[in-house]
């Protein structure tokens, strides 16, 4: 057995200085559901909602305990990784500088103000993401700083394994299967370096979001490489590559080990655990719950852990993710109408409506039109079969129309 269960052990006896063990908490909804024990490991209750607390602690940790005069560090985020860095420092009593691209939400940089008090000082520089981790770097050599990155760094990891430790002693044995998301990678790399050492028997699913698969494309390259398209919904995930560090911590996994969650699906999950439980979930913080319809027949009767990984949901997101769970739900489409400019058209159309069908939105795209108008129309209903009789009647009443809620470009310009 290598150092890393001990040291991981060490991170999270240390950490207890800092707040106590995340809940581990049996849900008797997603049990009832999958006839599994399904437990949450609730990573959105640390001080600052996420995990990302532990691995920025734990490497300041050791860099101090190496270097007692290094009273400065420095990193790049937008997000949970800021959040735990300014918490540490403070807790430390040490200087910290973040650098944040100027686009981020004004909530995002009041949390890490507030994380950091007086110890934070917090830089809005570059449009795109790239360009805030260059002048963070470049800014680190000058003065001299250190440098804590999200999540390739052996010390990051290390505290990320904490995690693990605490889901052993908490739940009193090793679980048949545990979930995690995956975005940098240093969680997975970390709770799976632990267990795999201490509880060899225990099986592992990664959840990764569809528009940042950064750990099954390099399992499937053999290495990771840079995606050439990332969706940024899951902002905690949505990674284009993952580290180096924690991919040569998880280059044993299998490519079908690897799920990907489409973002639109997250969304209704996040609505249940919300509506439902009550629990606030980031994106990223859903995906271990989201996966589970997939994984439904082999967790039958397991004993399973879902890493609940963050907390830190923006509400004034909440109307974009009913609408996205909508369209995936099937439950709200939008056409383009061409309409009939004569009078009783607008009233014939309205007609097929059904019973559980309501108008959301209703546009007229060329007002000038003579004979026929463009209508961008929304509709909601209660039944995502409602939509097959709708549109059936509107075929036999020779209405032209274009179902456009999957066209990407034309619903990202017009919706």
């Amino acid at each position: 057995m290598s150092d890393f269960p001990e040291n991981a052990r060490t991170a999270a006896q240390a950490i207890r200085g800092l707040f106590p063990e995340t809940p581990l908490q049996r849900n008797d909804h997603l049990s009832a559901r999958y006839g599994a024990e399904i437990w949450l490991k609730r990573e959105d209750l640390t001080p600052v909602r996420s995990y990302k607390l532990r691995g920025a602690f734990n490497a300041m940790r050791k860099v101090r305990a190496k270097d007692p005069g290094q009273g400065h560090f420095v990193c790049a985020s937008a997000g949970n990784h800021a959040q735990g860095v300014a918490f540490a420092c403070r807790h430390f009593g040490v200087r910290g500088t973040i650098f944040m691209p100027v686009t981020t939400p004004q909530q995002k940089i009041d949390k890490t103000r507030i994380f950091g008090g007086e110890a934070v000082k917090i830089q809005l520089t570059g449009d795109y993401f790239d360009q805030t981790l260059a002048a963070a770097q470049e800014f680190c050599r000058a003065e001299g700083a250190h440098f804590l990155a999200p999540f390739d760094d052996a010390d990051v990891i290390e505290g990320q394994a904490s995690v693990a430790v605490e889901i052993i002693d908490q739940l009193g044995r090793a679980p048949d299967l545990v979930v995690l998301p995956v975005g940098g990678g240093g969680l997975a790399a970390g709770v799976t370096g632990y267990l795999r050492e201490v509880a060899p028997q225990v099986r592992f699913r990664f959840v990764e979001p569809l528009g940042g698969a950064s750990l099954r494309t390099a399992l499937e390259q053999g290495g990771p490489v840079k995606l050439p398209r990332l969706n940024s919904f899951v902002d905690g995930a949505a990674v284009a590559r993952i580290g180096e560090l924690p991919f040569r911590r998880l280059d044993w996994a299998r490519p079908e080990e690897v799920h990907l969650a489409p973002e639109d699906r997250i969304c209704i999950t996040m609505l249940e655990m919300l509506n439902v439980e009550g629990i606030v979930l980031e994106p990223a913080g859903a995906l271990s719950v989201d996966v589970l319809p997939e994984l439904a027949e082999e967790i039958r009767g397991k004993t399973v852990v879902c890493v609940t990984s963050g907390g830190n949901f923006d509400f004034e997101r909440l109307p974009e993710v009913k609408e996205r769970a909508q369209r995936f739900a099937g439950l709200k489409k939008y056409f383009i109408l061409r309409m009939p400019q004569r009078p009783g058209a607008l009233r014939e159309f309205l007609s097929m409506l059904g019973p559980e069908d309501d108008i959301s939105r209703f546009e007229y795209l060329k007002k000038s039109a003579r004979n026929f108008g463009s209508v961008l129309i929304g509709i909601e209903t209660k039944h995502a079969e409602n939509f097959a009789a709708f549109t059936g009647r509107m075929d036999a009443a020779d209405f032209t129309y274009r179902d456009i809620t999957h066209d990407e470009a034309l619903a990202e310009f017009l919706i």
